[in-house]
């Protein structure tokens, strides 16, 4: 089975590659301590494959075993527009990196599907102008679900997706109940194995009951775990795989338990690993 790359150089090598296709891994964080960071650098630099050869040689450099890009890359948002996350995105790397990859990177905005029965007011999250004809259809438009599944349907096969956020979801919108983000990913765990690809979904463990988030993480062909760690004067950005299909007997063969993490100019990245001793 191909691997594909998360966009991660040390942590790709270290597995052998990437995450075997047809995986979908839950990245499940408490805020600031990697997990978006993690979702960005994987978006930039899988599309920087194509889109600058050179710029990503440079930051990623060779990939390993039997992996391969993915010939395209999805971001898609419940939240934010392409802009926003383009400017979130140069918060974490280089804008050189960030201007060449965001080119290669199909951006999906469902803000328009996620706030519709929202009290916010549509130009918050709405740029296009509304015409008397655009209101029947506005009216007709399917909720986010269904306009995810969509997207990801005609999308996902054989490409990198990645989804901000699946924890939005979670009580946030009137019409969607838990139940349904829950069979969401069971059934996205099915669909990715004749799609091939990989899908990425982000979540805030912070927004999440613990029973909410051992479901997912049950679901999903995967988990990685960002946590900040406490130890003298500072904190330090931990990254620990709590199940992956496939990754985890690599690791625990290695006596791997937990990466240190930090986020450079390249974006995300593994600076050390801790070992059983």
């Amino acid at each position: 089975m191909d691997e594909i790359p998360f966009g991660v150089p040390r942590l790709d090598s270290i597995i052998g590659g990437g995450a075997p296709s047809g995986t979908v891994v839950l990245l499940a964080g408490e805020a600031g301590a990697g997990a978006r960071e993690f979702i960005y650098t994987s978006a930039a630099m899988n599309a920087l494959a194509s889109a600058d050869p050179a710029l990503f040689d440079l930051h990623y450099g060779d990939l390993d075993g039997g992996a391969s890009v993915p010939p395209e890359v999805h971001y898609l948002s419940f939240t934010a527009d392409r802009a926003h996350v383009e400017r979130e995105m140069s918060y974490v790397m280089d804008d050189e990196i960030v201007e060449a990859a965001s080119r290669a990177v199909h951006f999906e905005d469902l803000s328009p599907e996620y706030f519709q029965l929202s009290p916010i007011p549509r130009d918050w999250y709405d740029d296009e102008t509304t015409s008397i004809q655009d209101l029947g259809a506005r009216e007709g438009q399917g909720d986010v679900l269904e306009a995810l599944g969509d997207y990801l349907s005609a999308n996902a096969e054989g490409n990198l997706v990645c989804i901000d956020a699946v924890s939005d979801l979670v009580g946030a919108v009137d019409d969607v109940a838990w139940t349904d983000v829950a069979m969401l990913v069971k059934g996205l765990t099915k669909a990715a194995h004749d799609w091939g690809g990989l899908i990425l979904l982000l979540a805030s463990v912070d927004t999440l009951e613990a029973t909410e988030l051992g479901y997912l993480m049950d679901a999903a062909g995967g988990t990685l775990q960002f946590e900040w760690e406490s130890g003298g004067s500072k904190r330090a950005r931990t990254m620990v795989v709590r199940s992956f299909r496939g990754v985890l007997s690599q690791l625990e063969s290695e006596n791997i338990v937990r990466f240190e993490t930090e986020i450079h100019e390249g974006g995300f990245d593994v600076s050390d690993v801790r070992k059983i001793r």
